[in-house]
């Protein structure tokens, strides 16, 4: 997919669409699950020279689920991570920290057994990435905290009279 702009200086900008496949993947880590969809790789280039104008950047949607019956979770962040042929993550250029996506609710980051969030993905991608038989994996590794759920009640006696009160 190409989308041509127009700069104010007269330049023709280009995005460069790159797909992923696949372009969806499922995400299992304990109590949590979901899937990573809608994966595309996006940079935006000057058309008459070639030269990057935006670096490539990975979108797309994370769909996080408690599926635990009694403990709730409070999300941290999910780090994404470009990892090698050989099974070593990829550096973003120069010293820039790594891919962290922070994760949140409506209303907090918790999420109680049963519920689901969704998570929109914009993060950059290493230029070594997108060389060719350069990337193997994408990860995703998603920190949480489990917290107990409690539920408790209190019994007393009671009896029941015979006869009715009034």
């Amino acid at each position: 997919m190409r989308v041509w702009r127009e700069r104010a200086e007269g330049a023709v900008i280009e995005d460069r669409t790159y797909s992923v496949t696949p372009a969806s993947m499922a995400v299992n880590v304990g109590i949590i699950t979901g899937e990573v969809i809608d994966l595309k790789v996006t940079e935006r280039v000057e058309w008459s020279s070639g030269r990057i104008v935006s670096p490539a950047r990975l979108t797309g949607t994370l769909r996080l689920a408690n599926t635990s019956a009694n403990r709730s979770v409070r999300l941290v962040e999910a780090k994404i991570l470009f990892i090698d042929a050989e099974g070593q993550p990829i550096k973003l250029a120069g010293a820039r920290t790594d891919l962290i996506v922070e994760l949140s609710t409506y209303g907090g980051e918790w999420l109680d057994p049963g519920q689901d969030m969704t998570q929109a993905l914009d993060v950059e991608v290493p230029g070594e990435a997108l060389k060719a038989r350069t990337l193997r994996d994408i990860r995703v590794e998603l920190s949480y905290v489990p917290l107990p759920f409690r539920q408790e009640a209190v019994s007393f006696a009671v009896s029941i009279g015979a006869e009715p009160v009034e």
